[in-house]
Formats: C-alpha cells, structure tokens, sequence
C-alpha cells in the first residue's frame, strides 16, 4: 500500500535530518577548538520501486540517506599567542603524536614540555620529530621531542678570522720590539680566544710592514697567562706573513708557527689565524687590504666558547626547536615532523583532536616542513577552528525545515490511515 510506503519514506527523512543536526551541532560546539575541521552531510536519494522494471522511468523513490560525512580541510585562521611552545600550520600536513595507542595526526599545535623535558600536547602524547646531532645539524632519525642538552660543553678555539685595512703608508723602517710592543707596531687588533678547558683570553695580534710591501703578524699573550711566562709581559705564541700585490689585495699568507700554551689547558693548542681568502687560493683577497687608508679592523670572528647552561627555547619557522644558552650560543635540538595524506578526508577521527590513518585516506607520508607540499610551521600561533557560527546557523535552521516538513508527511499519512480504518467500521 502507497500509504504504508510513505510511511517509512517520511521516517527516512527524519533519520537523515536527525543526523544533519547532529553534524552541525557538532560543528557548533566545536568553534573554540584549536584546528577543527567542520563537516557536512551528503545525501542520497533512495530508489526501491520501478513500475516499468528496467525500461527507465516511472520510478518511485522510497527517501533519503545519509552517505557520506565529510570533513572540508580548509585552512583555519592564525591566531597569536605568548606560548613559544604552540605551533600552528599553514598549508597542508599533520602533526605526529605518539601514545598508548600507537601513532596519530593532529592540527592542534598547542603544545609543553613535561617534568621529562618532552614536548606533548594536552593529553600527554609524544611530538614526534627529527633529532639533531651533536653538531646541531637535523638528520632522518624520527624520535620524541625533548630537550636533553641542558648544558653545553666548552669549545676551544680553532680559527679565527680577521677582517681589516692596513695602511699602504706606513713607514716599513720601524723595528718591533716584543718589549714595546705597542710603541714598535704599525698596527695592533685584539681578538678574544678560547683555551680547551674554555678559558677566555684576549691576544693581541701586531703588524710590521716590511721593505718589500708585506706584513709581519705576531699574535702574543699575557705573560701571567701562558706556561713560563711572567706577569706584566707579553709572550709570542704565533707568528706569520701577508703579502699583498700592487692592487692593494692579499696574494698570499702563511703561518710560520701558532702554539698556544695556556696555564691549566692542553699544551700547543694551535689556532689557525684567517686573514680572508687570498688569490693565491683562488679568493678576491678583498676581505684583508692595503689601501693607503688608516689601518682599521673591521670585524673579528673566532669558534670558541666557554661552556653554558640552558637559558631558552624557541622555535623557528621552519619548526626547527633551537635552545638558547647563557654562553650566548645556540643549538637546534630537533625539527617538528608533518605527515602528509593523499585523502585527508578519509582519516579517521579518534577524539581528543587526533586523526588515526585508515584505508581511504592512504599512508602518511613524512617529512620536514615546507617540504613534499607540506606547510608551514609558525611558532606562538594556534590555528582556529573553521567552524563558521552565522553558517551552521542557517544549516540548522535549513535541517530544521526539512524535520519538520518529513514529519507533516508522516502525520499526512497517518491521517489517511486512519481514514482507511473508518471505512471499515462504517
């Protein structure tokens, strides 16, 4: 019977709808949740009689369905924060966590260390990442976050390289005198050295010019300092030779010695003094000069440092996790990993804003950020959900309609019914 039929096509309507509210309602509750994705329903019509069979046509539907809920990944708003901790994304790509129950993906980026220095997000999950090496440089090796060099050891110095103008003009008659150093130089520069056990000294580097254009460098220390000096004196520790060409650029330099021996370190700690590059090794040689300008350094640069304990932690845009260390130097430790999914949406929701991989979305496939497509990381910015509020709104109220009018045709059809049950007792 035509009545009964559209009794349950009527029902249909109001499961479908039912489920529509649901969705939205959904999409409501969560528009403060940090890098939701809002879903929509997809219906399909319902075909359950043919009065032709397969000639086509004359068909009657029996309602609707719900299909499919899927989730729309578009990209959610980046909001600021004071946490140097929270991450957000934009682009494509997931975070990995890692807990009890094995690996998840997550666009939730608010995240803390823990007693055990390992970044985790609200529910105590793993950030997952690649791990630097003990020279600061990130490799392959997918591993927890976490932030284990607290302290960072001292580093002697091994070069230091000199940036400077020496004057054409200077008199080359000039003798030096290790006991007068400063009256019997044409040019003196300071520059601040390491010993192994991360001792700073200040030595003193002297320049002569000589008959032939060229230049004499001493670099000496304080006596009360190096191994048998005495207090007051200035000890020769190395020594070598600049030449320049007629263009006023370095040709050529060398060392003829460099052995430093400082009280309390190792002995004949040798320290390479870097006067640019010069053309005999195929450089400019603009980096040290002879202008017939006044001699002036321009800038000084050494490897070494004395050892440091942990002052800070950020985070780059490119996710990388740098500390900060009260010597001034810093070290990445590891970079944030993104999972990229060629079907998004057909990632499986576990709650607690984590995504598990299924069989429609495909495996991840894991790597840096703004590699492979994936996106960008921000560091103290959260990325806000993409629930549109004045749009549910008109969803809801849509879905509304359409429950109220699938339940007229239920109350319509059962009215005919009981009109059906009058005629028998008439």
């Amino acid at each position: 019977m035509g009545i009964l039929s559209s009794l349950y096509t009527g029902i249909t309507g109001l499961q479908a709808n039912g489920e529509a509210l649901s969705i939205y309602g959904d999409n409501l509750a969560n528009a403060n949740t940090t890098g939701f994705k809002t879903s929509r329903p997809e219906f399909q019509d319902v075909v359950a009689k043919s009065l032709k069979g397969l000639l086509g046509g004359n068909q009657i539907g029996r309602g609707t369905r719900l299909a499919a809920v899927n989730p729309i990944y578009t990209q959610g708003s980046i909001t600021q924060t004071e946490s140097s901790t929270d991450l957000s994304i934009t682009g494509d790509g997931f975070f990995v966590l890692q807990g009890i129950d094995g690996k998840s993906f997550s666009r939730n980026g608010a995240f803390h260390f823990d007693k055990d220095g390992k970044l985790i997000n609200a529910d105590g999950y793993h950030v997952m990442g690649f791990r630097a090496d003990a020279d600061g440089n990130i490799t392959s090796k997918m591993d927890t976050i976490s932030v284990d060099k607290t302290v960072i050891d001292a580093k002697k110095t091994t070069a230091a390289n000199l940036f400077m103008n020496l004057d054409l003009r200077a008199d080359p008659k000039m003798q030096f005198d290790p006991a007068k150093p400063e009256r019997t130089s044409h040019f003196a520069t300071g520059v601040n050295i390491y010993d192994t056990a991360g001792t700073p000294h200040v030595v003193t580097l002297y320049f002569n010019k000589q008959e032939d254009g060229s230049w004499v460098w001493r670099a000496m220390a304080k006596g009360e300092e190096i191994e048998g000096g005495e207090p007051g004196t200035l000890i020769e520790q190395a020594v070598g030779k600049l030449d320049f060409d007629t263009d006023g650029r370095l040709r050529e330099q060398s060392t003829d010695r460099s052995e430093f021996n400082f009280i309390g370190a190792l002995p004949n700690q040798n320290i390479e003094f870097k006067f640019g590059t010069d053309k005999a090794t195929g450089g400019t040689g603009t980096e040290v000069t002879q202008y017939g300008t006044d001699s002036e350094a321009y800038k000084t640069l050494q490897d070494g440092y004395t050892a440091g304990t942990l002052a800070g932690l950020t985070f780059n845009d490119d996710g990388s996790l740098a500390a900060i260390y009260t010597n001034g130097e810093t070290a990445n430790l590891a970079q944030v990993a993104l999972a990229k999914f060629e079907n998004p949406e057909g990632l499986f929701k576990s709650g607690q804003n984590r995504f598990k991989e299924s069989r429609l979305s495909g495996q991840p496939t894991v790597g840096a950020p703004q590699t492979g497509g994936r996106g960008q990381i921000s560091a103290k910015t959260l990325e806000s959900s993409t629930t549109d509020i004045a749009n549910e709104f008109i969803n809801l109220m849509g879905a509304q309609r359409n429950f109220q009018a699938n339940s007229r045709v239920i109350q319509v059809a059962d009215q005919m019914m009981q009109e059906v049950l009058n005629i028998g007792r008439g």
